[in-house]
């Protein structure tokens, strides 16, 4: 009996009553299994408060001002409208410079749309005027620097036939897309420019990218080169002339061919001016000239026909021309060279087909001179000592 009311004892004092001060969790704040299985036996309804659930005890950890880091703040104590402000003030930000930027890209008009070729417009012209076309004479206002801002050449007046190749190709493609007293900035990659050679007047580096600050002076029709004299159609063929010899220098044989050409046409041009004895005189020598400059051009490229033409039309007014000789020469050996190769690829055409044809007798091989006899032998007849090159 005694044991028993001990144990009813402890059940009854295990139990905790609304009210009652004693406290039955653990240091950890949790509740013991034991004390929850005493109160199921208990059969006593208990009422647990917020101090009673399984949360940990915070109150005794040290603060974030004591460890060195920064207090979170909450959501909810955030300002919403200086939110709002901020992200407005970013999305406008962002807006502006994509409008910059698009109105940067905009200001540059891709001539050619590779990006190697763009114009800008400085200072607008007189768009009412008419641009210039090919044919037109035009002045402008020229001042070249390369990227790093080293100025190679300045022009106040620079005259030039456009289309004719009379300038850099960069300069002759935008002029014609200039108006009267337009000032525009070009930038053009060396493609344009002058090349992987570059250029000693004016002092350019190979493979250079050059700024061109134009203004388009004034714009003209060509002179009638019919009313030309024979001292002005002279200097206007000797400029297109001297022009194809720095493309023929420069290893560009389609514009140098280009230039003669123009050069050739101003002076055969029928004219109704008188000229002197002289100046025919020397018209005809400008002539011979650039034919033979003309067949030069014509056999680097392996236009041996046409190159055979220019040396005929130089020797029908020097028959003893001996530039105009040496490309003949030049061009018949090509010529029979050409059709020698093409003998030598049909015999091997026609011993494939008799091969294929009769099966594997073997075809007999033609007995024919060797080509160094006679390759030796025609370089006798055309020996010069000396090399030829533009005049």
């Amino acid at each position: 009996m005694e044991e028993v009311a001990r144990g009813s004892e402890g059940a009854a004092g295990d139990a905790v009553t609304p009210g009652s001060k004693r406290d039955v969790t653990h240091a950890s704040g949790k509740l013991p299994v034991r004390t929850k299985a005493s109160l199921l036996d208990s059969g006593e309804d208990v009422e647990m408060s917020n101090d009673d659930t399984d949360e940990e005890d915070t109150s005794e950890l040290p603060s974030l001002e004591v460890l060195g880091l920064p207090e979170v703040q909450d959501a909810d104590e955030e300002n919403p409208e200086s939110s709002i402000r901020k992200m407005n003030e970013e999305a406008g930000s962002r807006a502006a410079n994509q409008d910059s930027s698009q109105e940067t890209d905009d200001e540059w008009l891709q001539v050619l749309g590779n990006g190697l070729l763009k114009k800008k417009v400085l200072v607008a012209g007189q768009s009412q005027e008419p641009r210039p076309q090919k044919g037109q004479n035009v002045t402008v206002r020229l001042k070249m620097t390369l990227e790093d801002g080293t100025e190679v050449e300045e022009d106040p007046n620079l005259c030039f036939t456009v289309g004719d190749g009379d300038v850099i190709q960069a300069l002759d493609l935008c002029v014609q897309l200039m108006d009267q007293n337009e000032v525009a900035l070009i930038v053009s990659d060396a493609k344009y420019a002058y090349g992987s050679l570059g250029s000693s007047e004016p002092s350019v580096p190979s493979n250079a990218t050059v700024h061109l600050e134009v203004q388009l002076l004034s714009v003209g029709d060509s002179p009638d080169l019919e009313l030309l004299s024979g001292k002005e159609r002279l200097l206007l063929a000797n400029k297109k002339r001297e022009r194809g010899n720095t493309y023929f220098l420069r290893n560009e044989y389609v514009s140098a061919i280009s230039s003669y050409d123009i050069a050739l046409n101003i002076i055969n041009s029928s004219s109704k001016v008188d000229f002197l004895e002289g100046e025919e005189k020397e018209l005809m020598n400008v002539k011979v000239k650039c034919l033979n400059n003309l067949a030069a051009a014509q056999l680097k490229l392996e236009h041996f026909e046409a190159a055979l033409k220019s040396s005929n039309a130089a020797l029908q007014h020097q028959p003893n021309n001996v530039k105009a000789l040496f490309r003949k020469g030049k061009a018949i050996q090509a010529e029979l060279s050409q059709v020698m190769r093409k003998q030598s690829e049909q015999r091997i055409t026609e011993q494939a087909m008799y091969r294929k044809m009769l099966g594997d007798i073997a075809v007999p091989p033609r007995c024919q001179p060797s080509r160094s006899s006679w390759v030796c032998e025609f370089k006798n007849c055309f020996y010069f000592p000396f090399t030829l090159g533009p005049g």
